[in-house]
């Protein structure tokens, strides 16, 4: 017991001085090596490297990469144009498509602070020009970014597939349904709340035809991508690399937006974001090692079994411990660790682990717009220059619309399981 309480002092101290959640997990995981484990290290950097010697996770630096391709050149824009062209003539179109770019976007760069940062560069000083309200134009683009870690192709189902050697093409599939249904959802709730906003000038057919003309290439990407990943054609990791290469070529040869100085900058701003990603992977995933060691897994889910009657009331009770850890840890870490732990526990109440997966995934995509850890609210506040106070308030209705999503996901497995 007192070898707990200094853990947690430990870990407390850490968050109080700032430190990098690198530098947390690093420090527990070593902790418990030492006091509950062998005592030695070395094990430690075995699970790390076993971590990492893993082929899925090439795919995660493709697509952060090809994120950043598209926002630097023109097909961010270029896809918010034919959302915007598609809408423009319904009240509240606007702020409607500002939903749809960011569906549509994840659904490529499969990353949401990116998303939130292509698309709100565009549609926020948009949205506020057309006298969208500033509480929805923030709550909009902050909530519509976080359908990048549902939408498929996305790098947190890609990291639960990995954790607990599910699925992927599987989770790709039973994320699709309820991340078009939620993006539905908030499209609807968007004409619904800015019904009175006036309607701008009127789109004409050939001005539509235009912005779909210009922004061919850019939407032929999502299908060139999910079609070959469903058809069988290739497996996640290679359609990374597909989607990298194709967006290299409209960027740099078709659009002429991108150019060698350029690629340069993005490929250094990748390295330093995967020098945050790729530790906390490896570092997690020993955590994961030293609690099947120990039976930890096992031990919680005779406790479960043996205090929990029926399969409802375990997962009203994982969605609420899911939420919780959503306000405190970033999705990967949460997704790393909490993964192993609680997909052998579902599994005796019957739960499919792809199941499980959407389940997490919909609960810590919630976490993302809750503080005080919550990353799209951080990168929001940043990027639009706005009180964080006032961006966490701007995030409350799309956070009830997303718990709707989360009861139907939890309670109605077919919205998940009904494409494989």
């Amino acid at each position: 017991m007192t070898a707990s309480i200094l853990l947690l002092l430990i870990v407390v101290a850490l968050l109080a001085l700032r430190q990098n959640i690198v530098i947390i997990l690093a420090v527990t995981v070593a902790y418990l090596h030492l006091t509950w484990g062998d005592g030695d290290l070395l094990y430690m950097v075995e699970d790390a490297w076993i971590a990492i010697d893993k082929e899925a996770l090439l795919s995660i630096p493709m697509f952060i990469l090809v994120g950043a391709v598209m926002t630097r050149g023109s097909i961010a824009s270029r896809l918010i144009d034919v959302a915007i062209a598609f809408t423009q003539s319904l009240r509240g179109g606007l702020g409607a498509a500002a939903i749809l770019s960011c569906a549509v976007f994840s659904a490529i760069s499969g990353s949401s602070p990116v998303t939130l940062l292509a698309v709100g560069a565009v549609l926020y000083p948009a949205l506020l020009k057309e006298n969208y309200p500033k509480k929805f134009a923030l709550g909009a683009l902050t909530s519509g970014g976080t359908l990048g870690i549902i939408i498929p192709p996305s790098i947190p189902l890609i990291i639960y597939g990995i954790a607990t050697e599910t699925s992927i093409v599987d989770l790709f599939l039973a994320g699709l349904i309820p991340g078009l249904l939620l993006t539905a959802i908030m499209v609807t709730y968007s004409l619904y709340v800015n019904r009175d906003v006036p309607k701008p000038t009127a789109q004409t057919r050939k001005s539509l035809r235009k912005a779909v003309l210009r922004g061919g290439p850019a939407l032929f990407m999502p299908i060139l991508l999910l079609g070959g990943i469903y058809s069988g054609f290739f497996t996640p990791t290679e359609s990374a690399a597909v989607a990298l290469v194709y967006a290299l070529l409209v960027e740099m040869f078709i659009h002429r937006e991108v150019g060698a100085r350029d690629l340069y900058v993005i490929v250094q701003d990748t390295v330093a974001l995967l020098g945050s990603i790729i530790p906390i992977i490896a570092i997690a995933m020993s955590v994961n090692v030293f609690l099947a060691t120990e039976g930890v897994p096992n031990a919680l889910g005779a406790w479960l079994q043996a205090n929990i009657s029926n399969v409802i009331l375990f997962i009203l009770m994982m969605n609420l411990l899911l939420l919780v850890v959503g306000m405190f840890m970033d999705t990967i870490s949460a997704l790393l660790i909490f993964g192993p732990l609680l997909m052998p526990v579902a599994a005796t109440f019957g739960i499919d682990p792809v199941h499980l997966g959407i389940i997490m995934v919909l609960n810590l995509e919630i976490g993302l717009l809750t503080p005080p850890m919550g990353l799209n609210l951080l990168v929001a506040s940043t990027a639009f220059k706005e009180k964080f106070s006032l961006v966490t308030v701007s995030v409350l209705p799309f956070i009830a619309l997303m718990l709707v999503m989360l009861g139907l996901v939890s309670f109605v497995p077919w919205l998940s399981l009904a494409l494989l």
